[in-house]
């Protein structure tokens, strides 16, 4: 089922949201500062992809230990990453969600659109995971 749902996922708009993902690392690749949000971006717009099977979760969780994602450092990446970029995503997803309700068949696909744009608002400390 999982294989069935990232195939219609990605048809039917996962990737042009991967693709946004993909074009906030590039753009956040460009400079030195931006490489940290580019990182997270990939990973993420690969999530974005093929999200069906997979969830995001916090690395302090998974590992137990803090790093320069989970920490306070974290925290002022997440709101930078806010202000300049995550809203847009997030916007994009919620966008997409709300075109995926109207439908029966679509409120799958819009449950992962708003898990998207929860993530697309704080990616930093976050890794994905299979379920």
């Amino acid at each position: 089922m999982r294989t069935i749902g990232n195939i219609f996922w990605f048809i039917f708009g996962g990737f042009l949201m991967g693709a946004g993902w993909w074009l906030a690392g590039a753009i956040a690749a460009i400079t030195i500062v931006g490489l940290p949000w580019a990182k997270a971006c990939f990973v993420i717009g690969q999530f974005a992809f093929l999200p069906f099977g997979k969830e995001a979760v916090s690395r302090k969780d998974l590992t137990q230990q803090d790093d320069i994602g989970t920490g306070a450092l974290g925290l002022v990446g997440n709101v930078i990453w806010f202000v300049l970029a995550g809203w847009w995503l997030a916007i994009g997803h919620l966008v997409s969600a709300l075109a995926c309700f109207v439908t029966i068949i679509g409120i799958p696909f819009g449950i992962q659109h708003v898990k998207l744009a929860l993530i697309a608002l704080a990616p930093i400390g976050k890794t994905i995971v299979s379920k």
